[in-house]
């Protein structure tokens, strides 16, 4: 029997023994060395030649992520390793470091249990770092630390032993912040970061070696002997005594959670089911046998296998052939065939049980964040994965030859479902479609994906994404409907900071709210207690609330009035851009007895124009996203990059210094990013590190305001002003 052979077998024993599986991640900044790292993981599974470990760079396997040399796509990979005489199966997800792909961490974070956080131990916690560590622990995923490129420490910044020790120090300590601030209350402790008990590692992915305390115990290898072999340049050697995925692995096993431990806290929090239900324990015990409930977390599609749906089975047992039934769409497929990763490749195993994760062809429809269970089972469906970023950048796109438009619209419909953070518009009336995406790079990677699927497409130049809200306050606003029988009376203000802050951060979750269930949420965030009892909707960061009393009919068009002043927020009066940050009170209203007279065509109109008038009446101004801009660059150009950004409406944030090199911390609105990457390479001579994220929304300047609302209307084939007040409650 082959190796490779041997170990499906192996797979598909262990499957079924939730204790010796690990799900993880492996998470960091751009250019750290995830893929570096998985690559020796898979050569110590014998899936790769230890030779190229390093260099292959296995699970970057896209003609994009290998051109490029970074990671696009999450990519997983299921593979055994032996540890003290048992083997563990462990399915492993190396995920994009690149801000603009941020989605697929998050996601990933939804499949697995625990993560390997790799820091560059030159450039320490950088900001992606910060924001992936905060992914995994908003899902409950428990972290370890592995610090690598130690070897460039010694070899090229020429650390001495106090300043490596210093270093290490303050890398750990900045985990530990974050650990603390965010990891669940009963873990804070546990979880942290502790260079004694082996769930901190040190190493070089590059060099193929790794080292913790208790493989120094164990080996009698020190610090002191490290700093001999990569003085030496004989680092091969330390590879051979030490090598990487022993130590990475034996970390895993002993400090990262098998799904038979994790399901237990982490179903809770991500399941909004009841627990003690038979499908609540079935999860909880990670019990094969119980009612299916598997959590979609990324669908790709396969040009011979069709849509792939990648998942994480909670409960249950998928089983080839059978039948699957989706909660959230209500469809329903047959699935062809299940199994698990290897990388590029698919292993078939007919069947998954709880605790991995699947693989399922023949998962026609699914989308990520979908739950599937048997059919005919009815069971709840998981929380919705909340996106940390959101797309801030459009282009339009238009197929070269007219012939392809049918087979275009199909093609933008896959890339939506193949990433829920690019958001896709197919305009009827003006034939316009829009795809809008987290940065430049995340645009250029979808239209190369579009010309990938069969259709020649030519894009516009980028476009930013704005947002309306208001600055001032209106109403009562009347806003009538089209038969003049139906009248409601709306007050509008800002939202207030704390509250607008807490759904920025996805502590208070979009939806219409049933019965009283989120009072106190609310006024933990400083809403009145009258108000936090009659909220009825929480909407693109908005808030619909019902302050009335005693009006006759009103439940019966309570959805209409929600439906209204939903449509009101996707596109505003100012500038048909979303709207946020808004506090809709519903005052009174009128309503005609009859149910004929009080329709949707009636209803619908009659919100919308309220909610348009008392914009309208409020201030009306725009938001425009920003950037925070980070740049790592030697002293002596310190000067010619914060020009940089002052040219660019940037405000200088922080500044901080160590050794010959300066870190500069900004904010840039996104509009003047573009062409930043070229420019900042000259300004510094090439000799700087640059990273961005997404810092929200904030006012545009009062002096932009008229020019840019003009520009967008322009382009959206609006008159050049919005309309006033009284053209939507005259």
């Amino acid at each position: 029997m082959s190796r490779r052979s041997k170990m499906i077998e192996k797979i598909k024993d262990l499957m079924y023994q939730p204790e010796y599986i690990r799900n993880i991640g492996i998470v960091a900044h751009i250019d750290h060395g995830k893929t570096t790292l998985s690559d020796n993981l898979l050569a110590g599974a014998g899936m790769i030649s230890s030779e190229l470990a390093g260099d292959q760079r296995f699970l970057d396997f896209d003609e994009q992520e290998q051109a490029r040399g970074i990671t696009i796509d999450a990519a997983n990979v299921s593979m055994v390793h032996q540890y003290k005489d048992q083997e563990y199966l462990i399915n492993l997800i190396d995920t994009p470091g690149h801000v603009d792909f941020g989605g697929d961490v998050t996601r990933a974070m939804r499949a697995v249990d625990g993560a390997v956080v790799v820091v560059c131990a030159v450039e320490g916690i950088m900001p992606q770092t910060e924001t992936v560590l905060r992914q995994a622990l908003k899902e409950n995923v428990r972290p370890v630390l592995f610090i690598n490129k130690v070897d460039r420490l010694i070899n090229e910044l020429k650390l001495g032993d106090d300043e490596l020790q210093q270093r290490f120090v303050k890398i750990i300590a900045s985990a530990n912040k974050l650990i603390r601030n965010m990891a669940p209350e009963e873990f804070k402790e546990e979880w942290l970061a502790r260079v004694e008990d082996g769930s901190v590692a040190f190493g070089s992915a590059y060099h193929n070696w790794a080292i913790n305390v208790p493989i120094m115990q164990k080996t009698g290898i020190t610090f002191k002997d490290i700093f001999q072999y990569c003085r030496d340049d004989n680092q091969k050697e330390l590879a051979d005594k030490v090598p990487i995925h022993n130590v990475l692995l034996g970390m895993v096993v002993e400090h990262l959670p098998s799904p038979k431990v994790a399901q237990a806290y982490r179903v809770p929090n991500i399941w909004s089911g009841d627990i003690d239900t038979v499908e609540g324990q079935g999860m909880i015990s990670t019990d094969p046998d119980s009612p299916l409930a598997v959590m979609v977390t990324n669908v790709s599609i396969d040009k011979h296998a069709g849509e792939i749906a990648t998942g994480r089975v909670y409960g249950g047992t998928i089983k080839k052939g059978t039948e699957i039934f989706f909660v959230g769409s209500m469809g329903k497929a047959r699935t062809q065939q299940v199994g698990v990763y290897m990388g590029p490749e698919r292993i078939n195993t007919d069947n998954v049980p709880a605790g991995n994760i699947v693989a399922i062809t023949g998962a026609k429809n699914a989308i990520a964040g979908e739950t599937v269970t048997n059919y005919g089972t009815k069971i709840a469906p998981f929380e919705s994965i909340e996106h940390i970023s959101e797309p801030v950048v459009t282009v339009a796109v238009e197929a070269k030859n007219t012939k392809d438009l049918p087979k275009l619209i199909e093609v933008l419909r896959q890339v939506g479902k193949e990433d829920p953070t690019v958001r896709v518009e197919i305009n009827e009336e003006t034939g316009e479609h829009l795809i809008s995406g987290m940065g430049e790079l995340h645009l250029e990677i979808i239209a190369y994906r579009i010309n990938e699927k069969g259709v020649e497409i030519e894009t516009s130049e980028p476009i930013v994404v704005y947002r309306e809200t208001i600055a001032g306050k209106a109403g009562p606003v009347e806003g009538k409907s089209p038969n003049k029988h139906n009248r409601f009376y709306l007050d509008i203000e800002p939202l207030e900071d704390k509250l607008f802050q807490a759904m920025q951060a996805g502590d208070i979750k979009e939806g219409r709210v049933k019965g009283k269930e989120l009072t106190s949420t609310f006024t933990e965030y400083g809403l009145p207690k009258d108000e936090a009892k009659k909220v009825w909707d929480v909407y693109k960061r908005s808030l619909f609330i019902n302050m009335t009393r005693g009006i006759q009919y009103l439940d019966e068009i309570k959805e209409l009035l929600l439906e209204g002043f939903e449509s009101a927020m996707e596109d505003g009066p100012v500038a048909r851009e979303k709207v946020m940050g808004l506090k809709i009170s519903l005052k009174d209203a009128k309503i005609h007895e009859d149910a004929v007279h009080r329709g949707p065509a009636q209803v619908l109109p009659a919100i919308r124009k309220a909610v348009y008038g008392s914009i309208m009446l409020a201030n009306p101004t725009l938001l425009e996203p920003i950037q925070k801009v980070f740049i790592n660059v030697p002293q002596d150009y310190m000067g010619a990059a914060t020009r940089e950004i002052q040219n660019r409406r940037g405000q200088i944030v922080d500044m901080s210094q160590e050794g010959d090199m300066a870190t500069v911390e900004s904010k840039v609105p996104v509009a003047e990013m573009f062409g930043f990457a070229g420019d900042i390479r000259s300004a510094a001579e090439g000799r700087c590190l640059w990273s961005t994220e997404s810092a929200g929304f904030e006012r545009l300047p009062n002096e932009l305001q008229r020019t840019i609302i003009k520009e967008i209307r322009a382009r959206k084939g609006l008159s050049p002003e919005p309309y006033g007040p009284d053209h939507y409650i005259g």
